[in-house]
């Protein structure tokens, strides 16, 4: 899996915070591992960021290239998807600042698109979109189907 490492200075100077939130916006992540260094003022948080193999192609590498275009989902669904992918979208967030973790490593915008226009309505049609393993659907497919399941939830 490709790595990319990030060095940001305790006192909060230069890019490299910019660096690496833009690095985390792009890319398909892994894991994310951080350290403190101490060293008194050239102190720094030392990050290395695995990414998923494949996720660091050249429209994605550090050279300046921007991400893949982002999806529109409120072109791309009808207005009842869109409504009921808003709703997920909004579960997701709740999750994801109750567990202080970014709200992609719940579920992504693709799967829960996926959910909307696939009408899941168990965990089996849930296993069956791709990137859903068993982890998360355990930990967190109940909640979706819940909110799916609900008058108004996708049909």
């Amino acid at each position: 899996m490709p790595f990319e490492f990030i060095q940001i200075p305790a006192n909060g100077q230069g890019s490299a915070k910019e660096e690496l939130n833009r690095l985390l916006r792009g890319g398909r992540i892994a894991s994310v591992k951080k350290e403190f260094v101490s060293n008194g003022e050239d102190s720094f948080w030392a990050f290395c960021i695995e990414y998923l193999d494949g996720a660091l192609g050249t429209d994605r590498s550090r050279s300046g290239g921007s991400a893949a275009p982002k999806v529109d989902y409120r072109e791309t669904l009808s207005e009842g998807d869109f409504a009921r992918f808003v709703k997920l979208r909004d579960l997701r967030k709740a999750l994801s600042e109750k567990e202080a973790i970014p709200a992609y490593s719940i579920f992504t915008n693709e799967q829960l698109a996926a959910m909307v226009t696939g009408k899941v309505d168990s965990l089996t049609s849930m296993s069956a979109i791709h990137g859903i393993g068993a982890a998360r659907l355990e930990k967190y497919g109940k909640a979706f189907l819940a909110l799916m399941a609900e008058k108004g939830g996708p049909a």
